[in-house]
């Protein structure tokens, strides 16, 4: 009912203010709680096998039996729904001079216990928190203390304290009652750091109650933005017809300088082709000269720059895998150099032609330096190649 009458109120403001509604506030990450996750813990248990029961429960010296090191370690997995499930392994050590059983131990022996225990989140009772995390639980487990193993039933009542998404602090107490006639019952207190991983997240009912008023408020907006709209609908249906004359009067400039681009790169593309269908300028192993039928290609190739004056070439060549790289690129500089001197003595100006040595980067087939292949495929990669840069 309260959140329901703060909506209404805020509807209320942004119907007498809309600007408000350009103010939505974010959801944040303290707007979201841990919804489930797996817990890693570590750190101590205290053991109280007095015989008292509950008196004296905070008997610390007589009673509780305590190490000075961590001695305890956890691990669970915790649901949405609140349930939880834990392994715990616990080591300790009865005194001498501590009460066991009603009676002062007069000799020092071992403890040791492995439980499982399931568990519930009173978060889910009594309203979720990102810091404070209560919790009962009952469980079953197996202990060996004051020489005597048992199994036992037992019952939990504890709580974690959260200082990140990540860290925490665990405190608890369980009953752990004998299930046959050996050994007593005992109670065991734990405290200790826990960590979290594996992490799900999801809404807190703060981050739930914002949410709900970021959509009404959402929603107020769209509504003064459509308020906005259809009053400006007006003015932009008065200048549709003079917008629509003046894309039409575009279009057809557009579609005019469309067919002329694209005239011009058809004339580019055969221009390309006709250099193509000439051939590659190919030279012999560890040579730069340009032969006889690769003057013929470049003669005909000076022919179409001479009738195309504009035409400006990217002259590359290369060579085969065989031999270093350094002299490779050295070498397809000489056939480079070779092929453009070659066109400028056909009155071809050498700022036509802009020249590029690639030494082996550039093979046409897989005849690299780990694969054999015979001369005729290594004579593909020893070319001069031609491609149209300006037009």
């Amino acid at each position: 009912m309260k959140k329901i009458t703060q909506t209404l109120l805020v509807l209320l403001c942004l119907a007498f203010n809309p600007a408000i509604a350009q103010q939505i506030p974010q959801l944040t990450s303290k707007d979201s709680i841990v919804k489930s996750s797996w817990i890693f813990g570590l750190g101590y248990n205290m053991v109280d096998d007095s015989g008292d029961v509950f008196d004296d429960l905070f008997a610390v010296n007589s009673q509780w039996n305590t190490l000075a090191y961590p001695n305890r370690v956890s691990i669970g997995r915790y649901f949405k729904s609140g349930i939880g499930v834990e392994a715990i392994g616990t080591y300790n050590k009865y005194k001498e001079g501590k009460i066991i059983d009603r009676v002062v131990n007069t000799e020092e022996s071992d403890y040791f216990g492995i439980d499982a225990r399931l568990s519930y989140d009173l978060n889910k009772i009594i309203g979720e928190t990102a810091w404070f995390d209560p919790y009962v639980g009952v469980g079953a487990g197996y202990t060996d203390a004051n020489n005597t193993p048992r199994s036992t039933f037992n019952a939990v009542v504890g709580f974690r304290t959260w200082f990140s998404d990540r860290w925490g602090l665990d405190f608890s107490s369980s009953g752990k009652w004998r299930t046959g006639d050996k050994g007593t019952n005992h109670i065991q207190h734990a405290a200790g750091v826990v960590y979290q991983f594996g992490i799900e997240k999801g809404l807190s009912k703060k981050g739930a109650a914002k949410l709900a008023l970021i959509e009404a408020l959402e929603g107020e907006k769209k509504r003064v933005n459509d308020s906005i709209a259809a009053s400006e609908r007006e003015k932009e249906a008065l200048a549709l017809a003079e917008r629509l004359a003046k894309e039409k009067e575009a279009a057809l400039l557009a579609t005019a300088e469309k067919a002329k681009l694209d005239a011009e790169k058809k004339r580019k593309q055969d221009l390309q082709d006709k250099i193509d269908a000439l051939g590659h300028v190919y030279f012999d192993l560890n040579s730069s000269y340009v032969n006889r039928r690769s003057q013929g290609i470049l003669d005909a190739l000076s022919v179409i720059l001479n009738d195309n004056p504009e035409l400006t070439l990217k002259v590359s060549s290369h060579t085969d895998s065989r031999g270093k790289s350094t002299y490779n690129k050295w070498l397809s500089e000489r056939r480079v150099k070779r092929t453009v001197d070659y066109l400028i003595t056909k009155g071809i100006a050498d700022v036509r032609l802009k020249a590029e040595a690639y030494g082996e980067e550039n093979l046409l087939n897989e005849c690299d330096d780990n694969t054999y292949c015979t001369e005729d495929k290594h004579q593909m990669n020893r070319r001069s190649e031609f491609v149209i840069t300006n037009f």
